[in-house]
């Protein structure tokens, strides 16, 4: 693949540079002086499974056609490298599901170790077997793996699909390929709680930080989010009743807060939208794969970049849009937990939003 020189193929066309990165442009700083350095860019809204506090099991998703083109992703992607971006994370949906979605990883990674610092992924783990050494051979050093339960029965329940074993071999496949796993579990009420403690165990015990994160309310799904709603102030007492629990310096530029624990010798990370708002140092921005641009997770404030980037003037009108997206981008997040039958916080699914 040549990264300057379109090719006549419509199946694997070569990944071209809207603009050179080196070029000088300023820098992402928001109205309340943040610096955006973290791109998280969806490839997908597709997903082949159906968790229950992610969708509804007849999920309705976008037609192929609006979707943006491997192109137009990585013309974004250097975009916003050419704005400071240094961490790009593909997310979906599932973005192993995306047809040639390795031609991607490819050409972004022939940017690391140049202004490109680190290049990663989000998945469910299903497709994790068949592309984690592609993966590793693009230049991506770890992967975040969502699993929220190690009991087979409990996994189709929660994903609608029977994938537990699909997604094991995944995880082992990775570790293999040199790739490093952080595992996220969602923290649900009722349902995995007390599965928690060996979860993280078992993540350890494979030499995989874990990272407990709770439930967000995102688009309409078939239970009630209140009933799913698990505070990790909770969760985290319980741990240390059993453990011993040591506050972690570590960070990776997203919104976990790290602590170690003595007895497993691993990593475990909180995202904690609720009880402990991560807002003030907010680095990233969100980008759909209809090239929606969401400077918010829990907002519904949005810059349209497709149109940007398929106008007559792409690279002055992508530079605008994204100069409007730090002008818009709020303070902080407002989720609410704290009224039954209530309408979701944002209606727009993680799965069109990018997780």
């Amino acid at each position: 693949m040549n990264d300057n020189v379109p090719t006549a193929s419509p199946r694997k066309p070569d990944l071209i540079l809207l603009r050179d990165p080196a070029e000088s442009a300023p820098p992402l700083v928001d109205s309340f002086q943040r610096r955006i350095t973290y791109l998280r860019l969806s490839v997908t809204d597709r997903c082949d499974l159906r968790c229950s506090y992610c969708m509804p099991e007849r999920m309705t998703f976008l037609p192929k056609k609006e979707v943006l083109s491997l192109e137009e992703l990585y013309d974004l992607a250097t975009g916003f490298i050419a704005r400071g971006v240094t961490k790009i994370r593909i997310t979906g949906g599932e973005p192993l599901v995306r047809r040639d979605i390795i031609d991607l990883f490819t050409a972004l990674g022939r940017r690391l170790g140049h202004d490109l610092a680190e290049l990663t992924l989000t998945t469910n783990g299903t497709q994790l077997a068949t592309h984690a050494e592609a993966l590793a051979r693009a230049g991506v050093k770890r992967v975040n793996v969502s699993l929220d339960t190690l009991d087979r029965a409990k996994f189709a329940e929660l994903t609608r699909r029977d994938s537990l074993p699909q997604v094991l071999e995944g995880i082992a496949t990775a570790k293999a390929a040199g790739l490093k796993v952080k595992l996220n579990a969602v923290a649900l009420k009722g349902v995995n709680e007390h599965e928690l403690p060996d979860l993280i165990a078992w993540g350890h015990a494979q030499g995989h930080d874990v990272t407990l994160i709770e439930v967000m309310p995102l688009g309409d799904v078939e239970e009630e989010r209140l009933d799913q709603y698990l505070p990790l102030d909770d969760v985290r007492a319980r741990l240390e009743q059993r453990w011993t629990l040591r506050e972690s310096n570590h960070r990776t530029g997203g919104p976990s807060r790290y602590v170690d624990i003595a007895e497993t010798g691993g990593r475990l990370g909180f995202i904690t939208p609720h009880t402990n708002n991560f807002c003030a140092g907010c680095n990233r921005l969100r980008v759909t794969a209809t090239g929606q641009l969401y400077p918010c997770l829990g907002g519904g404030e949005r810059v349209d970049l497709r149109a940007a980037l398929r106008s007559d003037a792409p690279e002055a009108n992508l530079a605008a849009a994204l100069d409007e997206a730090l002008r818009i981008k709020p303070e902080k997040h407002h989720f609410r937990m704290d009224a039954r039958g209530a309408a979701p916080a944002v209606p727009r699914h993680m799965s069109m939003t990018g997780g």
